[in-house]
């Protein structure tokens, strides 16, 4: 039997369900295509769903049985090669919970993401001092010792890579003003994590809001939220949200229509990305 791992990636994603596509295409149940493996028909819905990786020994044998040509199967198993290489986030195996992994795994592979946070700054646009205070300060159990928070620092500094990479994807954030409010570390820290945001702005494919208090109340207040979109229609939009312990992806249409539907409303309710650069300037002077 195939063997779970901790998240899939997104060629895994893409792959498992041309799989599902092609099986059904040629008119077998997944019962039929587990025979033809002499595996059950949930390992066959796991292979379908990314639950476990593709063994290339049963891709073999299920392309042909699902009528699909030498070339094209060949072309498909290269493919399959490539998507269960892991990730470079899988260097911080030893720091990265499973929960998260897939979220860096869709990070890397989206072309926009769309951010709600109302109490830190994200990290892709952390500094280094500032997300050191943050995950200090919310520290629990191993995370306490050092070299664990050093290991964290450094898979988000390296995240951060991306939003200047040639294929970097397009982030909107929208802050909430007690983001900016809420202190840091020292006054030092802080006016470096505004200094940042302030150089994330001149970034072609980043734009950042402000949701000021004085605008009152908006639909995004619950809890912070990501909306991730790709260019593959194979990955449908999906929703991240994060709590204590672990987190949710949300994927339904329902589901991802509410929160772009609320994001959308955040954007038109926050302040314009031009004011942006002129409320960080007064916060900074403030510190």
């Amino acid at each position: 039997m195939s063997e779970p791992r901790s998240a899939p990636t997104i060629g895994q994603l893409v792959l498992s369900k041309q799989l599902q596509t092609l099986r059904e295409g040629a008119g077998l149940s997944r019962e039929q295509a587990g025979k033809l493996l002499r595996v059950t028909a949930a390992t066959v819905r796991r292979m379908e769903t990314a639950e476990v990786s593709l063994k290339i020994p049963y891709v073999q044998i299920l392309l042909p049985a699902y009528g699909v040509p030498a070339d094209e199967a060949e072309i498909f198993l290269r493919l399959a090669d490539e998507a269960n290489e892991p990730g470079w986030w899988q260097r911080f195996h030893d720091i990265l919970p499973d929960w998260f992994s897939g979220y860096v795994s869709l990070e890397e592979a989206a072309t926009t993401i769309r951010s709600y946070e109302p109490h830190f700054v994200p990290g892709l646009l952390q500094t280094e001092e500032y997300a050191r205070e943050v995950l200090t300060a919310g520290a629990l159990g191993r995370m306490t010792d050092p070299g664990r928070i050093e290991r964290h620092v450094a898979l988000r500094k390296r995240r951060q890579a991306l939003l200047t990479r040639t294929d970097a994807p397009a982030l909107w954030v929208v802050l909430d003003e007690t983001v900016l409010r809420r202190p840091v570390g020292s006054s030092k820290i802080m006016r470096a994590q505004i200094d940042r945001l302030l150089e994330a702005t001149e970034l072609p494919n980043v734009t950042i809001q402000i949701a000021e208090f004085a605008a009152g109340h908006h639909p995004g207040t619950y809890s912070p939220f990501v909306l991730f979109r790709f260019d593959m229609p194979e990955v449908p939009d999906m929703v991240y949200i994060e709590y204590l312990t672990g987190a949710l992806y949300l994927d339904q249409d329902a589901e991802v229509t509410e929160h772009m539907q609320v994001m959308d409303r955040m954007v038109a309710h926050a302040e314009s990305a031009r004011r942006t650069r002129q409320l960080l300037a007064t916060f900074r002077r403030t510190i």
